[in-house]
């Protein structure tokens, strides 16, 4: 596929790196700071576009959008009106309102809009939803996530912390990811309980996130992210009536990722338990542009799509006691 980016900064420069590696050609780049664009189109080969629109009206096959999340719903229907397929950066927007069009576009288009949920393609990830797809741990019981990080000198100086471009905190960086695995793995989700205080950033959005969710079953999702994390962690925990699954560190500053299956046993007492490492590089974005590509050539579905983004949304809404459409 021919591909365009809009966004050159670090993901930006991620998804470039996933489209050569799958062996898919970077057309075109985009970025508003003009030297972020030229070094990407540099180093790939790619030509630099002179605005987002003139980007998206190249003869391209897809569009990769890499940026703040304001700029992220309009720049994807852009595209998608322009006839290309569109795989935009989680969560796809600031609030549901603003994502439900993207949604309706990709309908109404018969485009193909992936979200950049890219922890679903994390090998330990995989698997443990393969042994959960599989009947191997039962109906599920309960999952408990907790996501974070410590941040930075000047972090609540950062766009993150500006609620006119991100739309939230916490909730919504790292917090977005905790959600969609606990969808992925449990189903539809409502929201029974949300704090979200900011504890130690002097910004104008929360640090920390606490949500309780629940499942139609009636398993609940108790999910914590935060950016007071002065060690940066990922753990999430998949209970259900026969075992249980921990999947711990995501690789580099978060730890080797490794997987942990413990099976109950008839007599119960201690589990039999088997574990798994996977200490190579994150190929989790070269396997989320696979997907993408598959599903552009009619070879399934987008795991993770802007219909599991305005799920998102609607949760995260209902924490911040916004309305929701």
């Amino acid at each position: 596929m021919r591909v365009g980016l809009i966004g050159c900064g670090l993901v930006g420069r991620k998804r470039a790196a996933a489209v050569a590696a799958t062996g898919h050609h970077l057309a075109v780049v985009y970025d508003r700071d003009p030297a972020a664009a030229a070094a990407l189109a540099a180093s790939s080969g790619a030509t630099v576009a002179r605005n987002a629109t003139a980007l998206v009206a190249e003869p391209l096959d897809a569009v990769i959008v890499a940026t703040a999340h304001d700029a992220l719903p309009l720049l994807a229907r852009q595209a998608m009106e322009a006839g290309k397929h569109v795989l935009l950066e989680k969560p796809a927007g600031r609030r549901a309102a603003e994502v439900l069009p993207v949604a309706e576009a990709a309908r109404r288009l018969g485009r193909i809009a992936k979200v950049g949920f890219n922890h679903r393609f994390h090998p330990a990830l995989q698997q443990a939803h393969g042994i959960v797809a599989g009947g191997g741990l039962g109906p599920l019981l309960h999952i408990r996530g907790r996501y974070g990080h410590g941040g930075r000198p000047g972090y609540e100086q950062e766009w993150r912390c500006q609620p006119e471009i991100s739309g939230g905190g916490e909730l919504l960086d790292q917090g977005s990811h905790l959600i969609d695995l606990a969808r992925w793995f449990m189903g539809d989700l409502t929201l029974e309980y949300a704090a979200t205080p900011s504890l130690f950033w002097p910004a104008a959005v929360e640090d920390n996130a606490f949500l309780a969710l629940r499942a139609r079953g009636g398993g609940m999702a108790w999910l914590h992210a935060g950016w007071t994390e002065w060690k940066n962690l990922f753990s999430l925990e998949i209970c259900g009536r026969d075992g249980k699954l921990a999947v711990d560190g995501l690789g580099g500053s978060y730890g080797t990722e490794k997987l942990t299956h413990y099976r109950m046993l008839p007599q119960m007492g201690p589990p039999e338990t088997t574990s798994w490492e996977y200490p190579f590089p994150d190929t989790s974005w070269e396997l989320e542009f696979a997907n993408f590509a598959a599903a552009i050539a009619g070879h399934g579905l987008a795991c993770g799509d802007i219909e599991d983004a305005v799920a998102l949304h609607r949760i995260t809404d209902q924490a911040y006691g916004r309305d929701t459409p």
